[in-house]
């Protein structure tokens, strides 16, 4: 009689093993793998330069967040560091933290700013910066974001 029960409770929990298979196989979780090459790391974006394609701002160029660039542009200039990604509550990415200013981190300032703002740019296969159409004054001129602005 054990046995006959023991096998029972074994066939029950294989069964429903199979059925959580099939419904992983069927999650969006599950298809990350198959999007290797589309995907990006925030570890491949932090610590990533941060270009201005403006430095004057007096260009008169309209901005649009959305261009896709595939590499620096000949005119931009490096002017700070991408320090982290903010994400909202529910998981959107909404801006990125930027090291601006001072020199071998002293007297540098981060600065909060909005995807809006800013575009992705692949530098090569595994890193990233992001151009601004702010220049390197008008960072430093915004409200910093350092340790306390998150608390």
């Amino acid at each position: 009689m054990k046995t006959i029960a023991a096998t029972s409770i074994a066939l029950l929990l294989m069964t429903g093993a199979a059925s959580a298979q099939d419904t992983m196989a069927d999650s969006a979780s599950s298809k990350i793998a198959g999007m290797q090459g589309d995907l990006i790391r925030s570890r491949d974006i932090t610590g990533g330069n941060i270009y201005t394609s403006n430095e004057a701002r007096d260009e008169g160029a309209a901005w649009d967040s959305s261009t896709v660039y595939d590499g620096v542009g000949e005119g931009w200039n490096e002017i700070g560091e991408i320090e982290d990604l903010i994400l909202s509550r529910d998981g959107k990415l909404i801006g990125i933290v930027a090291e601006v200013g001072g020199f071998l981190d002293i007297a540098d300032k981060h600065v909060a700013i909005s995807v809006e703002d800013v575009s992705l740019v692949a530098v090569d296969d595994k890193t990233y910066a992001y151009v601004t159409r702010f220049n390197e004054e008008e960072l430093e001129a915004m409200e910093g974001v350092d340790e306390g602005f998150w608390d």
